[in-house]
């Protein structure tokens, strides 16, 4: 009788139950809320999409140095098209690295503006930006 008693008061009855009951009524409410993200979705999709505009300090245009102008032309441009022209420059001439297509290797006109043996392409925006004024 003894060892009834312990496994008695090792598993209480009335405590289980309670907490199967209790998980029950939150697995109904998950599937009403994945019923409502799908409607969400449609109703996002008829909307119209806004087209996006470029930002005004892109689109400013900037006058670029004597040596920078001796690669894309002494002619102010936005940001965005002294980027394009100097990478039209970079192609133009393979200045690219033939292993790590991210590395440019400047000749003399080039080099006169990045100052280096060999940039990446996104330290050669970074130094170009010090190019324009």
């Amino acid at each position: 009788m003894a060892t009834a008693k312990k496994v008695a008061a090792k598993k209480p009855a009335a405590k289980a139950p309670a907490k199967k009951a209790a998980a029950k009524p939150a697995a109904k409410a998950a599937p009403a809320k994945k019923a409502a993200a799908p409607a969400k979705k449609a109703a996002a999709k008829t909307a119209p999409a806004k087209k996006r505009t470029p930002s005004a300090a892109f689109m400013k245009p900037m006058t670029p140095s004597a040596a920078l102008g001796a690669v894309i032309g002494a002619k102010a441009l936005p940001r965005t098209e002294v980027t394009r022209k100097v990478w039209e420059y970079i192609k133009k001439n393979g200045l690219q690295d033939k292993n790590a297509k991210t590395m440019i290797n400047p000749d003399a006109k080039l080099k006169a503006v990045l100052g280096k043996d060999q940039v990446s392409m996104f330290e050669m925006t970074k130094i170009i930006s010090g190019h324009l004024k």
